[in-house]
């Protein structure tokens, strides 16, 4: 394993104050830091994105700073309530202002819904799959006010799926973050070979 520390960006894409989204990804944020991780938190309630334009966004003064937040990341730890079956135009948003940045890094979700997330999470796979990413095979989802209430975890299995999703997150990522960065300076073909600096 590479001596290399696992970054992982964690974003909460609701854009309400307060947020139980938000309080499970710093839960999650917690428990990797805990574990040596590198944890970056995006809370876009809090760092809000002008609507994305293809054709002005990418020159804006504060792209840059975030590009780089991306770049730096092997892990999107996305959050997001469930709305109309979907995932919040918030974090909508922040995902359509990358691409390429995306391919051979772990998607993980958490979703905040009353019908299990499903529809939520197969979208965020399907944008996971075409910007070339990998995702878990499972979410962490939940009902406000059930599993949290007032920021904190009140189910206990709640609480240990949310454990085993930060363990299998820091694992996973950790796995495919060291094989992502050996595509990139080997030699071999690998469909990561397109993004190689020349």
């Amino acid at each position: 394993m590479s001596s290399t520390s696992l970054q992982v960006l964690a974003v909460s894409g609701s854009p309400n104050r307060p947020s139980a989204t938000r309080a499970v990804i710093q839960n999650i944020a917690d428990q990797l830091t805990a574990a040596n991780v590198q944890v970056d938190l995006l809370d876009l309630a809090e760092e809000s994105l002008p609507l994305f334009h293809p054709e002005t966004s990418h020159q804006s003064v504060s792209f840059p700073q975030l590009k780089a937040r991306v770049d730096r990341a092997d892990v999107l730890l996305l959050g997001t309530p469930d709305y109309h079956g979907s995932f919040s135009s918030t974090l909508k948003n922040f995902l359509d202002h990358f691409w390429q940045e995306f391919a051979g890094k772990l998607f993980a979700t958490v979703v905040a819904s009353y019908d299990k997330g499903l529809t939520a999470t197969d979208q965020l796979r399907t944008v996971a799959r075409q910007c070339y990413g990998w995702s878990m095979p499972y979410a962490v989802t939940f009902a406000d006010k059930a599993d949290v209430k007032d920021g904190v975890i009140i189910s206990e299995p709640f609480r240990q799926r949310v454990e085993m999703f930060a363990r299998d997150v820091r694992i996973y990522g950790a796995l495919l973050a060291q094989q992502r960065r050996a595509d990139l300076e080997g030699i071999e073909p690998s469909f990561l070979a397109r993004l190689r600096k020349k």
